[in-house]
């Protein structure tokens, strides 16, 4: 059975180990409040159980605690910002700051970032804007797990998109979403738990189908959006292309199969053509295109109509996206958060080698 934490107790411990790898208090909070969102929003595979990973990227000397993000070019409307290789966590919400500053004076804000890291869900940080009355969208590239349709070869990230869109009385449409059928977090899960995956998540080394859970560690690769080509995957490999080159080649960021590994024990690639992991960031003020009051409202209009919808027999409401997330996290907050064993486990380890308890 999964151990229960508070959301509290995970964010003191959280908080100190950033604290303790060098972190400012400022940034230390920023990231522990960024890894966090993750649990609390149900995506388990990107919250606190990566932070043993994000140690370990700081050992290997490849994450820069002290980090000074900079804006390195810009437009009224665009900017690249440099993180200095430091936390995603941190890089991400100050881009996302400057994208949503830009759109405040000019209606749009469009920042791409380079030499960055892993920066936990991508729905954190475009739910940024919707307190300023403005649709948020964040992408990030990642290391290579991914097979392009008939490929057998890792070419891409799972390269989620998020789109945070504000409503009125309505919760806000918060869509979150590896262009991969799995995020490799997930896959993750299953080898925690000893399960197989569904169909349709990964192939061999060979390129054949399979429901092996280690299967990237025995050479096989993650499947674009679809599983095969009958089913899309020439779709989800079209979306996982586009977030790789709006989040590096208009950045600087590396690309590709050259993207750096999360995992600190894998090599980096050879050759690699820039500079980190690469992000892309968008902010737009409802009132650069009509009144927020009235988008708002007919946002309201559209959800229920959606909620409203005729469904197959059996089935419950249709969902609309971010409330899944939204109800998990009233849910943990009040009851608290569920970790496995082995996170746990891990987390302790953690704790011990920088005399930290949890819980």
């Amino acid at each position: 059975m999964p151990k229960i934490f508070s959301y509290q107790q995970l964010c003191t411990f959280t908080h100190t180990i950033f604290l303790k790898i060098g972190c400012s208090t400022q940034d230390a909070t920023t990231a522990t409040k960024a890894l966090l969102s993750a649990d609390l929003r149900g995506i388990d595979s990107h919250g606190v159980a990566r932070l043993v990973g994000y140690v370990r990227l700081w050992e290997a000397k490849r994450v820069n605690a002290n980090a000074v993000c900079k804006v390195v070019h810009e437009t009224p409307s665009t900017a690249v910002v440099d993180g200095d290789a430091g936390l995603g966590l941190v890089v991400a919400p100050f881009a996302m700051q400057v994208a949503i500053d830009k759109a405040k004076n000019v209606g749009t804000g469009w920042v791409s970032v380079k030499n960055s890291n892993h920066f936990g869900i991508a729905g954190y940080h475009a739910m940024m804007a919707l307190p300023n009355d403005m649709i948020g969208i964040a992408m990030t590239n990642a290391s290579a797990l991914v097979a392009p349709t008939f490929s057998i070869e890792k070419m891409l990230g799972t390269n989620p998109i998020a789109v945070a869109i504000p409503a009125g009385e309505q919760p806000p449409f918060v869509a979150d979403f590896a262009t991969t059928t799995a995020a490799n977090g997930k896959l993750e899960i299953l080898q925690r738990k000893n399960l197989e995956t569904p169909n349709g998540w990964v192939q061999t080394k060979e390129g054949h189908p399979t429901t092996n859970a280690n299967a990237l560690k025995e050479g096989g690769a993650l499947l674009p959006l679809g599983g095969d080509v009958e089913h899309g995957s020439h779709k989800g490999y079209a979306l996982g292309a586009i977030v790789d080159i709006f989040s590096a080649l208009l950045s600087g960021a590396n690309y590709g199969p050259w993207v750096p590994p999360f995992p600190a024990y894998i090599p980096m690639p050879e050759n690699m053509p820039g500079q980190g992991i690469g992000h892309f960031f968008g902010a737009m003020r409802i009132d650069a295109f009509r009144p927020a009051s009235e988008f708002k409202h007919h946002m309201d209009n559209w959800i229920t109509r959606f909620k409203n919808a005729r469904t197959i027999e059996g089935q419950a409401n249709v969902i609309i996206p971010g409330d899944p997330e939204r109800e998990t996290e009233i849910l943990r907050m009040k009851e608290g958060i569920p970790l496995l064993d082995a996170v746990v486990k891990e987390l302790e380890e953690l704790g011990e080698k920088f005399s930290v308890k949890i819980g």
